[in-house]
């Protein structure tokens, strides 16, 4: 028997704000929003193209990115359909003025990458490999 296969995998963020976190994800970021605020716990979910980001109201706590928390690591990582379309991405984000936190480079591991910072601090990268390689030689 063959093992069941995942197909796509959502990703989750905590927010203070849902509303103003949602607004910023619709106008700057492009993404189609379905929001589900009458809910226990309120969320909302983002769509563009076959990417899905939940955001989630949260009810204590700050909310921090993981390289506040840990000192490490993206919160996120999405993954564009060409090199082409990572700087296409770019522009148009910057464009609509997203937070950029690095423009678009080649990775010491061969990726072209950038990052940008949603409104809460959590660190998004975007990037597809470059050179097969040197990630995974």
């Amino acid at each position: 028997m063959n093992p069941p296969k995942l197909s796509s995998c959502a990703i989750v963020l905590v927010t203070p704000d849902i509303e103003k976190a949602t607004g910023y994800y619709r106008d700057i970021l492009g993404f189609r929003a379905v929001e589900h605020y009458e809910q226990a716990e309120k969320f909302t979910a983002l769509y563009r193209d076959t990417v899905e980001i939940v955001l989630v109201q949260s009810q204590y706590g700050t909310v921090k990115s993981n390289r506040q928390n840990f000192g490490a690591g993206y919160d996120a990582y999405l993954v564009p359909e060409s090199l082409a379309a990572v700087d296409a991405f770019y522009l148009e984000i910057k464009a609509r003025g997203a937070r950029i936190v690095q423009p678009p480079t080649l990775t010491s591991y061969g990726s072209r990458e950038f990052v940008f910072a949603d409104l809460d601090g959590h660190l998004i990268g975007v990037g597809l490999i470059k050179d097969e390689t040197t990630f995974f030689g």
